[in-house]
């Protein structure tokens, strides 16, 4: 019983994590290291994250700078992030990779915030699917004759006191990036 509700609270944690993962990874405007995460160099032949190769610094809210650990590979950092599209404007300085981050428009903060509530959902639907497959569990024990009813239905509680945390840390976590996003 309890080992159900741990394995449910694993893919919760999880599906947490990956829509932290996904909000950071949505331009907001603000210069953000993150948002180079997805982004992959052909180094000698194999694909690595740029942020393998590089550091990454902030040295003002709307710009970015890359630095590369190995000066050759920087032609293929820069054609790597004009080829995510990532919307910056990139200045090759020879031995940097300078990242400009126009302001947001009204009407991109909207779009921004409609990816956040659809990521958001995702996140819940998540959570809830490991709150289901947690109750089948519950109810296959039952069934077995391995706890009894008042244990499920005691289980069953937990399971959704469990849920309802996670579904509003995912609210919280979605509702701050709104306001990130929102805030010019």
């Amino acid at each position: 019983m309890i080992e159900a509700i741990q394995d449910a609270e694993k893919h919760m944690k999880k599906s947490l994590e990956v829509l932290q993962r996904e909000l950071a990874g949505l331009r907001a405007g603000r210069a953000h290291p993150a948002i180079l995460e997805k982004v992959q160099v052909d180094y000698y032949g194999v694909l690595s994250p740029i942020t393998h190769l590089a550091t990454v610094s902030v040295p003002e809210p709307r710009v970015l700078v890359v630095q590369p650990f190995d000066k050759s590979v920087l032609p293929a950092m820069e054609k790597a992030i004009q080829k995510a599209d990532l919307g910056v404007g990139i200045r090759n300085e020879g031995t940097m990779l300078r990242l400009t981050f126009p302001p947001l428009t009204e009407e991109r903060r909207k779009e921004l915030v409609r990816q956040v509530h659809k990521l958001a959902e995702e996140g819940r639907v998540a959570v809830r699917n490991a709150r289901r497959d947690a109750l089948e569990r519950l109810r296959q024990m039952l069934k077995d004759h391995q706890l009894s009813e008042d244990e499920e239905r005691r289980a069953q509680n937990d399971l959704q006191k469990l849920t309802d945390r996670y579904v509003k840390e995912v609210d919280d976590l979605a509702e701050a990036r709104e306001l990130d996003i929102l805030t010019p």
